[in-house]
């Protein structure tokens, strides 16, 4: 079953497939604690909440005894930190290039629970039950991928791989039928501190811990209101999400190229110009069916501001002074913050 189960992922589009059960990963609970007790997490609310399923993933349903985590490719064809010299443009992460891995990632996994449901069937099993989680429910994937095999957890506390690299979404079906398990995978990221070093904010306080207050990613998707002043400056043009510390891992190397076209090609790197005059229909428009669209216009353009603000362009100054009264209070003080920042 698991072989055909296998030959079945790659055939819906996953990369990879890799097997554990619900309870391999007793370490998470008190990880989590910690990174919320330090308030790590930010403004992320969510993550405290039902943490006893999300410290706990046999808690999120008992009846459950295996976890399929499937790996899905979105390797990018050029490189992603070269956008950062083009300082008039927008820095846009990899993973928001295309369509909304959500959808696509959750379509496949439906799709190939579905075909799991029948085999079993077929077989002679009756009444086995699945559950489909991409991202979105209180499941921690990253530690239950390494759990099952499909790679480590590195430095930067993402998902790496030595066959996949760091470029794949993951993906995870419960069910309570019981497959043969993958040995766990153990890190293999040596002395290498690139992604450390490369880090913009200093987002890392030790290898394998993230304070998530001082990511880029979390700044500029997850932080509501204005970003402190002290790290304005530091986000340079990035205006969705951050690169830097995936893209300079030497695992990188051995990525494979993903199959699934839509994921990329739809966004680029847009005139930091053309985006910050965007209202709110026109940022519908323009990212319906993109990851982008969940931030929405007020804070897209006020991450925009802070990359005119760090762009030296003098010429952009009348665009951030256009958006000083903006009826959004983070704007309106992003605006006046790259005026001022760009008259330096």
């Amino acid at each position: 079953m698991k072989q055909a189960l296998a030959a079945e992922a790659e055939a819906v589009g996953f990369s990879r497939m890799r097997v554990t059960t619900p309870d391999s990963v007793p370490e998470i609970a008190e990880r989590l604690s910690a990174f919320l007790e330090a308030g790590r997490h930010g403004q992320m609310g969510w993550m405290a909440e039902r943490v006893h399923w999300r410290g706990d993933p046999s808690a999120l349903w008992p009846e459950a005894r295996s976890v399929i985590v499937l790996a899905e490719l979105y390797t990018p064809d050029h490189d992603p930190l070269e956008v950062l010299e083009s300082r008039d443009r927008a820095a846009i992460s990899v993973y928001a290039q295309g369509r909304d891995y959500h959808d696509l990632v959750k379509k496949r996994l439906k799709r190939l629970g579905r075909w799991l449901l029948e085999e079993t069937q077929r077989r002679g099993a009756e009444g086995e039950q699945i559950k489909v989680f991409v991202d979105t429910a209180p499941v921690m994937e990253k530690p239950l991928a390494q759990a099952a095999g499909m790679g480590w957890q590195g430095k930067h506390t993402n998902l790496l791989s030595r066959e996949l690299g760091s470029w794949f979404f993951l993906g995870s079906i419960f069910t309570t039928l019981a497959l043969p398990v993958d040995p766990p995978e153990k890190p293999h990221c040596g002395n290498c501190r690139a992604c450390l070093d490369i880090c913009p904010t200093g987002a890392f306080p030790a290898p394998f811990q993230l304070d998530a207050r001082r990511c880029i990613s979390y700044l500029t998707i997850e932080h509501k209101g204005p970003v402190d002043p002290e790290l304005r400056p530091l986000m340079g043009n990035r205006i969705y999400g951050c690169d830097d510390c995936l893209a300079v891992c030497p695992w990188n190397k051995f990525a494979r190229k993903g199959s699934e076209t839509r994921y990329h090609g739809l966004v680029g790197a847009p005139h930091l110009a053309d985006l910050a005059v965007l209202d709110d229909a026109g940022f519908r428009a323009r990212f319906s069916g993109s990851p982008i669209k969940r931030i929405g216009r007020d804070r897209l353009v006020r991450n925009v501001l802070y990359a005119i603000g760090n762009s030296g362009r003098a010429d952009l100054i009348p665009v951030a002074q256009g958006l000083a009264g903006d009826a959004d209070g983070a704007v309106a003080d992003a605006a006046r913050w790259a005026v001022m920042a760009l008259r330096r």
